[in-house]
């Protein structure tokens, strides 16, 4: 048993750590949690889903941001990389390095074994908190699957599952459709 100490970050100190570090790392209550790298599939998802988005939005007054963008839940304290996330009308930003988006509309995160339980639970409870989110999307990669939440007017969050190549997922929060079978073309399910 170590008689050390743990050694806790600011927020502050993390940023600047990770703003100059070869790899991302997550942050919680002055803990930093190292990412671990991406599959083949999960890449593959990830690309397909930002295309997608990309495609419908590229004409309107939205973004599209994929693994790279650090979103701030301001109510938590949480750090996080999505895997995808949109952001419609104006972003803001913790401050003018423009890494760090406070107001997604819609995050998407690709499940993997080792995040899945993760993902679903206590980086949910985190999301839902975000005033500005719409929307969130759960993306199995072993199978054909997603779930989307979708806030509603009393705050309370919906559940709609699809898990067949024909079923269509409406994302009304930002006016995308998104196929299944686009989605998991390349993905090689």
């Amino acid at each position: 048993m170590s008689t050390h100490p743990k050694t806790l970050l600011s927020e502050t100190e993390y940023l600047a750590q990770e703003r100059n570090a070869p790899f991302k790392s997550e942050y919680y209550q002055g803990e930093m949690f190292a990412m671990g790298g991406a599959t083949r599939r999960h890449n593959v998802i990830g690309t397909s889903l930002s295309a997608i988005l990309y495609s419908q939005l590229r004409k309107r007054p939205c973004e599209v941001y994929s693994n790279d963008m650090r979103v701030r839940v301001s109510a938590t304290g949480l750090y996080a990389y999505p895997d995808v996330i949109v952001v419609c009308k104006n972003p803001r930003f913790l401050d003018n390095t423009f890494d760090t988006l406070l107001n997604p509309t819609v995050l998407a995160e690709i499940l993997s074994p080792a995040t899945e339980a993760y993902d679903r639970i206590q980086k949910s409870e985190h999301y839902r908190k975000i005033e500005s989110l719409a929307e969130y999307l759960l993306i199995a990669q072993d199978r054909i699957h997603v779930d989307l939440y979708t806030r509603q007017p009393d705050g309370g969050w919906m559940l709609k599952e699809a898990s067949r190549l024909e079923d269509i997922i409406e994302l009304r929060s930002i006016g995308c459709a998104l196929p299944l079978a686009d989605l998991y073309e390349k993905a090689g399910l």
